[in-house]
C-alpha cells in the first residue's frame, strides 16, 4: 500500500466509521492494515469501492480495527485481585456500585463483573454499562451469547452450570445475569464520558493507540470516576505516568484515582 493508498483508505475509513487512524501507532497500524487489505484478495481501490457499497464488508473492518478479542476470566489472576481487594471493598462501602466496561466487545467482561457482583452481593442491585464501537459485537453482547468454549474456558463447571445454557453446543448467558447488563455503542475517541463511575475496566482496548491518545483517555478515564474509584486494564499495559493523569498503582493492572492529580513541574 502506498502512502496516497494509506491516506486515502485512512479518510474513508473516517468518514465511514469515525475511526481516526491518526490516534493510533502509524508503523503498526499501517502494518496491520497492509496485511488485512492483501488478505481480501483484491487492489486497493477496489477494496475502497467495496467498503462504500458493502455493509458486510465495513463491518468485517471495523470489527478488525477494533480488536474484539475477550473472554470470561480473561487472566483469572487479575480478576481474583479485583474481586478481593476491588469489588469487596466497594460492596462494602455503598449498597449500589457503578461500573463501566469500556470497549467492552461481545460483552464477556462486564457479564463476568455481574457474575462476581452476583456471587458476593446477590440481592443487591448495582449497574454495570458495557459500551463498544462494533455494533455487531455489541448485538452478540446483548442477545447474552452465543459463546465458544473458548470464551467460557475461565469458567469453573459449577458456574458455568448456575450462569450459563447450552443450546446446541453454544453458550448462552441466561437471563438473570443478562438483565443486569445495559450496553450501548460508543466511540471512546469522540464520545462523551459518563461521571460517578466506582470501577472502570478498559482491558487490552488501547494497545495499538499512540501514547498522546492513551494519555488523554486516561485522562478522561480519571474524571469519569469517583474519587477512589478504579481503573482495571490489561495484564500487558501499564499507565507510565498514573499520577499525572490522577492515579496511583495498587495492583499490577489496578489504578485508584487520587484526590488530586499530582502536575509535573513546568
Amino acid at each position: 500500500m502506498t502512502d496516497l493508498e494509506f491516506a486515502a483508505l485512512s479518510a474513508c475509513i473516517h468518514k465511514l466509521t469515525k475511526i481516526d487512524l491518526g490516534c493510533y501507532k502509524p508503523q503498526q497500524m499501517r502494518r496491520r492494515l497492509d496485511n488485512f487489505v492483501a488478505s481480501q484478495g483484491m487492489p486497493v481501490r477496489s477494496y475502497f469501492a467495496l467498503l462504500e457499497r458493502d455493509p458486510r464488508v465495513l463491518d468485517k473492518l471495523r470489527g478488525f480495527l477494533t480488536i474484539n478479542v475477550s473472554e470470561f476470566f480473561r487472566d483469572a489472576d487479575q480478576f481474583d485481585i479485583l474481586r478481593s481487594h476491588v469489588l469487596s471493598d466497594l460492596v462494602g462501602q455503598t449498597p449500589s456500585i457503578n461500573v463501566w466496561s469500556a470497549g467492552c466487545s461481545i460483552g464477556a467482561e462486564p457479564y463476568t463483573v455481574a457474575i462476581m457482583l452476583n456471587e458476593l452481593t446477590p440481592k443487591a442491585s448495582h449497574r454495570i454499562l458495557g459500551t463498544d464501537l462494533d455494533s455487531q459485537a455489541l448485538a452478540t453482547a446483548r442477545a447474552g451469547g452465543p459463546y465458544s468454549a473458548a470464551d467460557i474456558r475461565n469458567v469453573n463447571k459449577a458456574m458455568a452450570m448456575k450462569y450459563f445454557t447450552m443450546v446446541d453446543g453454544q453458550w448462552w448467558i441466561k437471563e438473570s445475569i443478562r438483565e443486569k447488563v445495559q450496553f450501548r455503542q460508543q466511540n471512546l475517541l469522540t464520545d462523551r464520558f459518563e461521571q460517578g463511575f466506582d470501577l472502570i475496566l478498559c482491558r487490552n482496548v488501547v494497545i495499538y493507540f499512540s501514547e498522546e491518545t492513551k494519555a488523554t483517555l486516561n485522562e478522561k478515564f480519571s474524571r469519569a470516576l469517583k474519587t477512589d474509584g478504579w481503573l482495571f486494564i490489561g495484564g500487558a499495559e501499564g499507565l507510565f505516568h498514573a499520577a499525572e493523569q490522577g492515579f496511583e498503582r495498587r495492583f499490577a493492572s489496578l489504578y485508584q484515582k487520587r484526590a488530586a492529580p499530582m502536575r509535573s513541574a513546568a
